[in-house]
């Protein structure tokens, strides 16, 4: 197996056998052990990525040296392959190890006595005579002889595959299969990428080549039309695709002619895989759980609208004076209409720009609530957009998954406990930040809410959509099915700000207006834009800490349309940490590929992990999601592992999760949804992909932003972004459902 370290040619080799097990992780098979080496009978301590190793193993190890601040030398493996013991000693050895589930040392004496070296032959293919040692009876040996099978069968997998799975794989695939893993690989290796998350359509196919499965099989062009549903709903957001798009794209990324890619659609519809249906003229084909989303999506949303109890207009109103009064205030007009539509409808919907008053609507929404002692649940999509309504609101506030509490047992099918079989307690759901909410998630939400209860989806409509599949708050306000309230009056304390101005400019395809005295939003104008790049540096690094003090600048977010190009998100963090956090004989580093990690540098979680375990004032909990935003604060480089704070959560990252990390000085706007920073700044640069110079995403970036955004690079870019109202096209059939 390999633990990706170097070149495999450069590999130093060791065979011996397994002395005893120093230190095992059976969650990831990380195992520390002693071996005595053949060629010299030294013992030397080695470690590595090793599930399954027991005393008594024979064991060809490919690696190189190390030095243990705590265990001093040791041999980090490579790669390794297992040998089955040969001789009557070696047999004897392995299994009185208690490597075989059922056998102790008494036992494994027995059974060698009788069977000497056909004693492995007997337990996997003749269990029956394993029955004829005394001592074991015929239901023990088959259970001695189903152990065995499992065992090789696993490690017989990680033989086969490793030139295309990684040993972390490995293990998660013999968890959930068992000693049936290779046969069920070997029947259809398009399995993997259906059933393991991580294991895409790409991996399974090169293992597919490897065996010979030929290029227009059944198997290869079904999973592939999958994959590019799959892969479009990602990267584009897609519900579905028309069936005059997914033909060709699919053919060519299989590179297989056309009709096969159609006659594969027609049996994977006919086998209750794919639907195909009609969705406003275009003829859609649906990934059968996408198509399933969207109904239910429409359904639980027009069961919750209907079945909610009304109430009686007196009685609100009565409620709304009685706060005005306390509070010593009176509601602008569309904020009076909002709260009473949200308290009087089992589904509304507020949406606005800033400024515009969303927080005082839920703050008097939510003193209603308490009045009439209805429970009331708030949450949002990500932990940072939650811990802003939490401070608005000054009520507690969670993310979605944490409210529909996420069962991290199975790491290739998360599941939530709260659903439709075990419902949310509360009367109310709150949800803020919901144009960032996809499709699957909403369903999810949806499920778990109990009949009668109300739900308010709060968001901006004019900001990007989800960074997943679906158009969904979008969706339901055109559908025109449910309450919608839109407040578009800026009110005076926002409106003194030209972040607030700016924002609303903006969307009504207005120019900003650019450095004010004493204000801010400001401009900084430059020709080329890697002179953009370099002033981005130079304010982070040099100016704004002179002008505003450090404070503020902990606070810095550079906000970026895209990963790459000049001024991408990649570009910037390598300028930005050279800058920031540099290289130190005091501060250790762990390079993965072309990217180095390095003590004191802000790194961003870029996909949801729900089992990695954290700890909060002395309490333990688990699930850091895509946004959270740290700093490493060490780096243990013979333990493998980094500790990272976010905010006041403490994360131990072993190397292997390292590619669910990026550095975070510099994000993309579609990362920075859902969050709020003191200081935006933002190239403008001519080499934007067009794609992304769009009104909404200036918009999105600019809102982002509570004290100060400055803009850096050309005028002319930021004039082409506010007039480019061209929204993506989605697909998706959300609205056809309603």
């Amino acid at each position: 197996m390999q633990n990706d370290v170097q070149n495999e040619n450069e590999l130093e080799t060791i065979v011996g056998t397994v002395e005893s097990i120093i230190y095992e992780n059976r969650d990831n098979g990380y195992t520390v052990f002693d071996l005595s080496s053949d060629d010299s009978n030294d013992i030397i301590t080695a470690c590595g990525i090793m599930p399954g190793t027991v005393a008594g193993d024979k064991l060809k190890l490919a690696g190189g040296w190390m030095h243990h601040a705590n265990y001093g030398r040791q041999f980090r493996v490579a790669y390794f392959e297992k040998q089955l013991p040969a001789t009557e000693n070696e047999i004897l050895r392995y299994l009185s190890s208690r490597a075989v589930k059922g056998i102790g040392p008494k036992t494994a004496q027995k059974i060698v006595a009788m069977y000497g070296e056909d004693t492995f032959d007997v337990i996997e293919n003749h269990p029956e005579w394993l029955a004829k040692v005394p001592g074991i009876s015929i239901s023990k040996a088959k259970d001695i002889s189903d152990d065995f099978r499992e065992q090789f069968g696993v490690r017989s997998l990680m033989m086969f595959c490793r030139e295309y799975l990684t040993m972390a794989m490995s293990v998660r695939i013999c968890k959930k299969w068992g000693g049936a893993a290779l046969d069920k690989i070997k029947d259809n290796p398009y399995r993997l990428c259906d059933e393991f998350s991580g294991i895409g359509f790409e991996r399974a196919d090169a293992l597919a080549r490897s065996m010979g499965i030929e290029h227009d099989s059944d198997y290869r062009i079904e999973s592939g039309i999958r994959w590019v549903l799959a892969e479009t709903s990602r990267s584009g957001g897609h519900a579905f695709l028309p069936y005059g798009r997914l033909v060709p794209l699919a053919a060519e990324k299989l590179s297989v002619p056309p009709e096969l890619v159609g006659a594969a659609i027609l049996r994977m519809i006919d086998g209750n895989r794919l639907v195909r249906t009609e969705v406003e003229g275009l003829d859609a084909v649906y990934d059968k759980a996408a198509y399933r989303c969207e109904h239910e999506i429409a359904e639980k949303l027009s069961l919750l609208d209907r079945i909610c109890p009304r109430l009686e207009t007196g009685d609100v109103e009565r409620l709304i004076h009685k706060i005005e009064l306390e509070e010593d205030k009176q509601y602008a007009s569309l904020q009076h209409k909002a709260i009473r539509d949200a308290v009087n409808n089992g589904v509304m919907v507020l949406t606005g720009g800033p400024g515009t008053g969303k927080t005082t609507v839920i703050r008097a929404v939510i003193r209603i609530y308490d009045c009439m002692n209805m429970k009331v649940a708030l949450a949002a999509p990500t932990g940072r957009a939650a811990k802003r309504m939490s401070e608005a609101t000054r009520c507690e506030a969670k993310t979605i998954h944490r409210l529909l509490e996420m069962d991290y047992s199975d790491e290739d099918n998360a599941k939530f406990k709260r659903n439709e079989n075990e419902l949310l307690d509360e009367d109310v759901i709150i949800i803020d930040e919901a144009s960032m909410i996809d499709m699957y998630l909403m369903n999810s939400l949806l499920r778990a809410v109990k009949p009668g209860a109300r739900l308010m989806l709060i968001g901006d409509s004019d900001q990007l959509p989800s960074v997943g599949a679906g158009n969904v708050l979008n969706d339901i306000i055109a559908s025109g099915e449910f309450t919608t309230v839109k407040l578009t009056e800026i009110f005076r304390q926002a409106g003194e700000s030209l972040i607030v101005t700016n924002a609303h400019r903006i969307n009504n395809g207005e120019l900003p207006q650019l450095n004010g005295k004493d204000n801010d939003f400001f401009f900084m104008h430059r020709l080329r834009d890697a002179d953009a790049t370099a002033t981005i540096v130079d304010l982070w690094k040099n100016r704004l800490p002179k002008a505003y003090g450090e404070e503020l600048c902990e606070g810095i977010q550079v906000i970026t349309p895209s990963r790459k190009g000049v001024a991408g998100t990649q570009t910037l963090n390598r300028m930005l940490q050279e800058a920031l956090n540099p290289p130190s004989n005091r501060k250790r580093e762990k390079k993965l590929r072309d990217t180095v990690f390095r003590e004191g540098d802000r790194v961003m979680q870029v996909k949801n992990d729900y089992d990695i375990q954290w700890e909060r004032d002395g309490k333990e909990g688990v699930g850091v999601f895509n946004g959270d935003i740290g700093v490493i604060e060490t780096i243990n480089t013979p333990d493998e592992s980094m500790v990272i704070r976010f905010d006041d959560r403490v994360v131990k990252y072993e190397f292997s999760k390292l590619d669910e990390l990026d550095h975070a000085w510099a994000i993309t706007v579609h990362k920075s949804q859902g969050s709020e920073y003191p200081l935006v700044i933002m190239p403008m640069y001519s080499s934007c992909p067009p794609q992304l110079k769009t009104r909404n995403l200036l918009y999105t970036a600019v809102t982002r932003a509570k004290t100060m955004v400055i803009l850096v690079g050309q005028p002319e870019v930021v004039g082409e972004m506010v007039q480019n109202n061209r929204q993506v096209m989605r697909y998706t059939g959300l609205l056809r459902h309603i």
